[in-house]
């Protein structure tokens, strides 16, 4: 197994920022309509910058590892910095081939970021 793959692995049995968060400045919930992941994400702002991302929800380990990877990721981004990210980006992140099937799996977190900040 690569280093990617090994990656999302570690995040799927591992999440990081996994939970509720009470004082969140945005949450959205979105569910994967093709295969049923369901989550719901968390984001608190200080000031212009995300503080903290955390995330609820079940689902394969695309849809889970990808939320909990951005959760990482996005802490430190600007609003507008995060609306620019689209699947290119996502998919540089989880650093493997990423099928037409999965292809929701793996923008359920963002899709769930982008519209809890629009």
């Amino acid at each position: 197994m690569d280093l990617y793959a090994q990656n999302i692995m570690d995040h799927y049995k591992n999440p990081r920022h996994r939970g509720p968060l009470s004082d969140a400045d945005y949450q959205q919930r979105e569910i994967n309509q093709t295969c049923g992941d369901d989550l719901t994400v968390f984001i608190k702002f200080a000031g212009k910058k995300i503080k903290t991302i955390t995330f609820i929800g079940s689902g394969c380990v695309i849809s889970q590892a990808g939320i909990s990877i951005l959760s990482e990721k996005l802490v430190g981004k600007t609003k507008e910095q995060v609306l620019a990210y689209g699947f290119d980006k996502i998919k540089k992140i989880f650093g493997i081939a990423i099928s037409d099937r999965r292809y929701n799996c793996a923008m359920l977190g963002l899709r769930a970021i982008h519209k809890a900040l629009s």
